[in-house]
């Protein structure tokens, strides 16, 4: 059994991690054929998706990241996971698939916090830094590429979500972790939870103050009662 982490795109990440959680495969690789500007041609989509077969054993416990809100690629993209959906089915395999911000939250990164002023390419590598900073913090784990290490990051919550179907206590991760996991434990009372967090968010944000003499509660104030 070895758990299977998969950032999908024309390079594509793969890590799969044997039962200790130790990396046994890590490796990027991209389809093989000409380039067609702006997308991908279906030779290469071939090959990207042989690769993956190829890569793939009887067994594994899959997680793919899941295609991100707002995609600028959303017709490649598409098409790639669903190649990769095939195969993994192809081989017998099931697979769940992880949102990108759950990705980034499993390791308490927030994209937020990043420096809006920076030019495209500054704002991208400063994204891939902090995911290899935060890898190195939780795990001690390392690599050049940023592909494996976001398919690192991916398989090792796909090992989290399996050993917690397996009876480990879901709070024995830190909490941005747990809450990775409950989502897909329990996804209809993480609902209910995440949203009375948004709720508590909102009460908690300063509004304007009430005039004096005035009993009329501001819009914020009347959940406080």
């Amino acid at each position: 059994m070895r758990f299977v982490g998969i950032d999908p795109a024309t390079q594509t990440g793969f890590v799969a991690l044997d039962k200790n959680g130790i990396p046994v495969v890590e490796k990027t690789f991209r389809g093989k054929g000409k380039d067609v500007k702006g997308g991908i041609s279906p030779e290469q989509r071939m090959s990207l998706f042989n690769q993956l077969y190829n890569l793939l054993q009887p067994g594994d416990v899959v997680l793919k990241e899941a295609i991100a809100n707002g995609n600028k690629m959303i017709i490649t993209t598409a098409k790639i996971h669903g190649g990769f959906e095939d195969m993994i089915t192809r081989r017998k395999l099931t697979f769940e698939e992880v949102a990108p911000l759950a990705v980034k939250k499993f390791v308490d990164v927030d994209f937020r916090t990043i420096d809006k002023s920076l030019k495209s390419k500054e704002y991208e590598k400063a994204k891939k830094d902090a995911m290899a900073v935060a890898a190195l913090k939780h795990f001690n784990y390392k690599h050049p590429s940023d592909d494996v290490v976001d398919a690192f990051i991916i398989a090792k919550i796909c090992e989290a979500l399996y050993m917690v179907r397996n009876g480990r206590a879901m709070n024995s991760y830190p909490l941005y972790q747990h809450e990775v996991i409950w989502s897909f434990i329990d996804p209809e009372a993480y609902k209910e939870y995440d949203k009375e967090k948004q709720r508590a968010k909102k009460r908690k944000r300063p509004g304007k103050p009430a005039a004096a003499e005035s009993h009329t509660h501001s819009k914020e104030q009347q959940f406080l009662f």
